[in-house]
This record gives structure tokens, C-alpha cells and sequence, in this order.
């Protein structure tokens, strides 16, 4: 299975088609990353408030416990405490479900931004390569065969004329020293098929 044509101008085409389905695949991937993470900055407030409300309720939790150890009023002082406390962890509850919504925005559009585009760019360079490869191997395995050339030639007859422009006419023409089996001319014909095709004989 032959990857890339073997005459230069096809080739070179080619690869830089390859190149540049990979380059834009490479700059789809890496804008969609660039902008997930300007997305997750989006999240520093909800991880300050986490962190905030965390601190908080570890430092009334403390003031509660240490309320408690009063003598006779320490229940009464406590309770405030520790509901404060209840409230802060809220808050920090509050700052983890930001994040959280921030995280799975960044996910859903970062999956977005890189699998629409690359769809694309797949959907416009695949086929055609995969389709050349088809048709070199057919070619090239009909130009092995018993009597390929003879199908060969009558391809490039039956082709775009400019192709044959720059071969000598024999007397008759193409198609008459086809006809006659005139093997220099099937050989010359198949060339030109193979050419077309960005293959050599």
C-alpha cells in the first residue's frame, strides 16, 4: 500500500495537504485547551469562597468548642457558635458547586471547539486521500496484471485530452494504434495513466 504518489508534483501536494490538516488539527486542540483554561479562571472565585468558608467554619467550630468549656454557660455560648460554624460550611459548599458548574462548562465546550472542527478537516482530508490509496493500489495491481496495459491505455484514451497532447500522433492516431495492438503505443498510453494517477511504470 503506497501512502504517497511516487511523481513529485502529486507527492508534494500531498504531503502538504497532510501537513496542513495536521497543522489545523494541532491549533484546533491547542485553542480549545487555551480557552478551557480561560474558562477554569472563571472558577477562582467559587475556590477562594470554598476556601474562605472552610477557614471560617474550622474557626468558629474551635470558638465553639472552646465556648463550650465555660462553666454553666458554655452550652448557651456554643450553640450560636456552631451554627455559624454550619453556616460558613454552606458557603464553602456554595464556592465547591462553582467550581463544579465552571468545570463541566469548560469540559462540554472544550469537547465542542475540538471535535467539530476536527470533524471537519477529517471529513474534508480523509476521503480523498483514502480514495487516492484505493485507486493507486487498483492501478498498480492492473499494471501487473496480464493485459493491464492494454486497460491502461485505453484509460488514458478515454481521459482528459491535455494528457495526450505532448505524445507523438502515430498515423491513424491514438485510438487506431491501440486498436491494432501497437505495443509501443499501449506502453506510451499506460504511462500516461499511471502518471495521471501520480504513479510510474
Amino acid at each position: 500500500m503506497r501512502l504517497y504518489a511516487q511523481t513529485p508534483a502529486r507527492r508534494n501536494r500531498q504531503v502538504l495537504v497532510d501537513l496542513i490538516a495536521l497543522l489545523l488539527i494541532a491549533v484546533v486542540v491547542w485553542g480549545a485547551f487555551a480557552v478551557r483554561e480561560a474558562i477554569m479562571r472563571l472558577a477562582e472565585p467559587g475556590r477562594k469562597v470554598e476556601s474562605a468558608g472552610d477557614g471560617l467554619a474550622d474557626e468558629l467550630g474551635n470558638a465553639g468548642d472552646a465556648a463550650g468549656d465555660v462553666p454553666l454557660v458554655g452550652g448557651l455560648l456554643r450553640k450560636p457558635l456552631q451554627s455559624a460554624a454550619d453556616a460558613s460550611t454552606g458557603f464553602a459548599d456554595a464556592g465547591e458547586s462553582l467550581q463544579e458548574a465552571v468545570s463541566h462548562v469548560a469540559t462540554v465546550t472544550t469537547t465542542v471547539l475540538i471535535v467539530v472542527p476536527v470533524a471537519f478537516v477529517l471529513l474534508l482530508w480523509l476521503p480523498p486521500r483514502l480514495l487516492w490509496i484505493r485507486r493507486s493500489m487498483t492501478m498498480r495491481r492492473l499494471a501487473d496484471a496480464p493485459g493491464g496495459a492494454d486497460l491502461l491505455a485505453l484509460r488514458a484514451l478515454t481521459g482528459p485530452p491535455r494528457d495526450l497532447a505532448a505524445l507523438p500522433v502515430p498515423p491513424g492516431g491514438l485510438a487506431d494504434a491501440w486498436r491494432q495492438g501497437d505495443q509501443h503505443v499501449i506502453a506510451t498510453l499506460s504511462e500516461v495513466a499511471l502518471k495521471r494517477a501520480g504513479l510510474r511504470p
